[in-house]
């Protein structure tokens, strides 16, 4: 088994194994910028019931997780040299909300085939737990549809039933060597940090009563930026355990404040950003993992003849970013692995079924900005119609009203887009999605969730010889 010691991850003989790799989203989780759908996953799931019935919806998702992983993609994967898959999923794949404690064997299916082919090319797994019962934080990557609440911090049954589940999990998979460790909870965002440090108290204990040996590797509070506000011993009641931080840089987004070419401002930026999100860690010595990064790309068909400039741009940010992590030794995991053409290491063919299918309302979706990552809404239809309301509460709450949790990663404007645009608005697409599978055969729903196989996918191929360029000796 992989292990702490110290500031690093070492192997059974004390040998330091620095993990990278990427993040595994879309698949056992979904998101809507990854797979191409408006809104949250617990919506589109009602609406395609509705639309196709149970049992086909059924049939569809099924093969969508048998195609999106495949032996294909882990041996393209390992040929990169990347040592290290970080899996994100939904506790819906264990447990149902109208039958909870009730541990449905069915979510192991896809999960057990994905780290068994992950263990026969030697590649470490790291179980990220990306959604949990009510949300642990309002966002929709908790597959929280109602983004002013994270009732996981509201309800305590909530709380018992993620760590009951942690429990199954990790009973499971105690022997498995293949598995580096678990990650119990994505990006929480709660305003008392204490009540996040006081789960992760909870959670610790109960999956070491059943396993002594994986590690835990520990989210930052604020969508896994801050420890600042954790009680300077906390880290002495947790075992084996590493702490991540996720290291998005502003440069690599359409809202950059300025076009990136590594200025000594830019690089000091990036540099201080890292820094102080690792603070709290390096000044008790403890091991850093940066569990997401990465920046998001331009396409063609959106900003035209201008977006391979914009993606040097960004790959050289990801470039310095990779830079500052191999001077501090810390390892880490990009963002994303496989999605529909935004960020990933490969995304779906456009000739595809699936593309093909949805082409028509993922133009709708970019026209009408309704992702909320990576969104550029600078365009001028866009900020006539959001900007007045964002003035109307401007001109009538006094400023110190107006900074709520969680700024400073919501804004004023970010919040209003959180909940008129992607909320509001992207709401009145998810049937107009799920429609679009009406009438569909089986064969038709096969071919469609096939669309996600390795072979009907393209690479990023500058994106992935940078990260070969990082592999591991």
């Amino acid at each position: 088994m992989l292990r702490v010691s110290g500031t690093k991850i070492v192997d059974k003989d004390g040998e330091e194994v620095m993990l990278r790799g990427a993040g595994v989203g879309g698949w056992m989780h979904m998101e809507n910028f990854i797979t191409g759908f408006p809104g949250h996953e617990c919506q589109i799931r009602e609406a395609l019931d509705e639309a196709i019935g149970k049992e086909d919806a059924a049939f569809f998702f099924d093969k969508f997780l048998e195609y999106f992983i495949t032996e294909a993609d882990v041996k393209f994967y390992k040929s990169l040299g990347l040592n290290c898959l970080r899996i994100a999923f939904h506790y819906a794949h264990f447990e149902d909300d109208m039958n909870p404690r009730v541990l449905k064997e069915s979510g192991f299916k896809p999960l057990d085939r994905v780290i068994d082919l992950c263990a026969k090319h030697e590649i470490y797994v790291v179980l990220d737990m990306h959604a949990v019962p009510g949300g642990q934080s309002p966002g929709w990557h908790a597959d929280n549809a109602a983004p002013q609440l994270a009732e996981f911090w509201r309800h305590a049954d909530f709380q018992n039933r993620a760590i009951w589940l942690w429990e199954q999990i990790a009973a499971r998979y105690k022997d498995n060597a293949w598995i580096a460790g678990y990650n119990p909870l994505n990006e929480p965002a709660v305003k008392d940090a204490s009540k996040l440090v006081a789960w992760y108290d909870k959670v610790h204990d109960a999956i070491r009563a059943v396993d002594t040996n994986h590690i835990l590797f520990f989210d930052g509070n604020t969508f896994a930026s801050d420890f600042s506000q954790f009680p300077d011993e906390a880290h002495k009641n947790w075992t084996n355990a590493a702490f991540s931080i996720h290291d998005y840089a502003v440069f690599g987004f359409p809202s950059s404040p300025e076009p990136y070419s590594a200025t000594p401002q830019q690089l000091l930026r990036l540099k201080k950003t890292f820094e102080k999100k690792q603070a709290w860690m390096v000044e008790r010595g403890l091991a850093v993992w940066n569990g997401e990064f990465g920046p998001v790309y331009a396409r063609a068909e959106v900003e035209g003849s201008g977006y391979e400039e914009i993606n040097e741009r960004r790959l050289h940010v990801l470039r310095d970013q990779l830079q500052l992590y191999e001077e501090a030794k810390v390892g880490w995991s990009i963002w994303l692995y496989k999605d529909v053409g935004f960020q990933g290491m490969t995304f779906v063919d456009r000739s595809t079924p699936y593309m093909q299918l949805m082409q028509s309302l993922h133009a709708k979706k970019q026209r009408l900005v309704v992702d909320e990552w990576g969104a550029d809404d600078s365009k001028p239809e866009i900020r006539a119609i959001y900007e007045p309301l964002e003035k109307l509460i401007e001109a009538n709450v006094e400023e110190k009203y107006r900074t709520l949790y969680p700024m400073p990663h919501w804004t004023l404007r970010r919040r209003v887009a959180r909940f008129a645009r992607n909320t509001l608005v992207a709401e009145f697409l998810v049937q107009e999605w799920a429609d679009l599978f009406r009438g569909k055969t089986r064969q038709e729903l096969d071919d469609i969730a096939a669309s996600f196989k390795f072979e009907n996918c393209v690479q990023r191929m500058q994106l992935n010889d940078i990260l070969q360029s990082q592999r591991v000796q």
